[in-house]
């Protein structure tokens, strides 16, 4: 088990996983609080990308590219894509790893998320987003990701 992440994907066969995919990885654990909950206690659908970013944030800080450097390098990394495919749903009270994984970085970020059951590790809900670079003073779309980007990088390459 690499990094703590399941070895064989759970569904497919012949699909990679995320820590075979993934250029690094980090993961956030975090309970699911009641106002995220609604009446039959179930994690509400648009919470889920909080707990992505959570991870993500995680993930951007291993590699000292948090949005407090991307401010700083001139750079912001807006959300131009985002995706979350459904499975057990996530309940009030219990306790999830939300793994984030970088698996595109040439001319995007795209980081896929896979969230577990903290307690049985059996796999709840995964997902992606993709972000994009632009320049903090023109918001010009950037066709390759910069060196701030790349040379936080090349130390996992």
């Amino acid at each position: 088990m690499p990094n703590g992440l399941p070895e064989k994907p759970r569904t497919g066969g012949g699909r990679r996983t995320l820590a075979e995919k993934a250029l690094i990885t980090a993961f956030a654990d975090m309970e699911i609080p009641f106002q995220d909950v609604d009446s039959v206690e179930i994690a509400w659908h648009g919470h889920y990308f909080r707990y992505f970013e959570a991870a993500r944030a995680v993930l951007l800080r291993q590699i000292d590219y948090d949005y407090p450097q991307m401010r700083a390098s001139n750079f912001a990394w807006p959300l131009t894509e985002a995706h979350v495919r459904f499975g057990l749903p996530l309940r009030y009270g219990q306790t999830i790893r939300v793994w984030a994984g970088l698996v595109e970085w040439e001319n995007r970020m795209k980081v896929e998320y896979v969230v577990n059951d903290a307690a049985t590790g059996a796999r709840l809900t995964t997902g992606y987003t993709v972000q994009c670079a632009v320049t903090l003073d023109t918001w010009e779309l950037q066709m390759v990701s910069p060196p701030a980007l790349l040379d936080r990088l090349k130390r996992y390459l």
